[in-house]
């Protein structure tokens, strides 16, 4: 096999590895349900919501309207792995900065500390400025329910933990219709690289 032959071989491989990616859906998932004509099914989806973020803005699910956007929960007095996470996100955000059809949504879950104030030196310690990482506070109990119920990730309150609660360390990607899409670990370099590869196979789907 000449060394001309074995080039155009891998140049044809690579194209169609990048086809098969193009074309490769990604799964839906939760919970879901087929609706009463027994050909359409309702899928699980992130319900509205309404929290403020670093900058005083109200925060909606309509905030993210024909856009995807990666969720997570996390507090900035967190010692365990909110650090790790707070790493691995920015790694993501970097990588999609000024692309207006993804955004990125952590909810803090210690509102009683993590004032609007507090927010916004932690995302200016970030260099995040441009609206699209938002970090949000609100009721801490509307919040934990968001997670538990909707994103379907744990975020309690734990007297006997470090920082006093435990999450979740999961990002969550979430497609333009609010279903789930993905979970992947926040604190593993390998699932948060899959993250990256497949935020344009979903942005692809549409």
């Amino acid at each position: 096999m000449t060394v001309k032959f074995q080039l155009i071989l891998l140049i044809i491989m690579g194209l169609l590895t990048s086809c098969e990616d193009q074309n490769r859906h990604l799964p839906i998932l939760g919970n879901k349900e087929v609706a009463n004509n027994e050909e359409d099914t309702i899928y699980h989806s992130i319900p509205y919501f309404s929290f403020i973020d670093q900058d005083s803005l109200t925060i909606t699910s309509n905030t993210f309207t024909d856009k995807i956007y990666v969720a997570d929960f996390f507090f900035t007095s967190c010692p365990t792995i909110c650090p790790i996470m707070k790493n691995q996100m920015q790694r993501v955000y970097e990588k999609f900065k000024g692309n207006k059809n993804v955004a990125f949504l952590s909810h803090s879950i210690d509102p009683s500390h993590d004032s609007v104030p507090v927010l916004k030196t932690y995302a200016e310690d970030l260099d995040i400025n441009n609206g699209q990482w938002h970090f949000v506070t609100g009721n801490r109990e509307e919040i934990f329910a968001i997670a538990e119920n909707h994103y379907m990730v744990s975020a309690q309150e734990d007297p006997s933990a470090p920082g006093g609660a435990i999450h979740s360390g999961a990002f969550i990607l979430i497609d333009k219709q609010k279903r789930i899409r993905g979970y992947y670990d926040g604190t593993n370099t390998e699932e948060v690289d899959k993250l990256i590869e497949d935020i344009p196979i979903l942005l692809n789907n549409y």
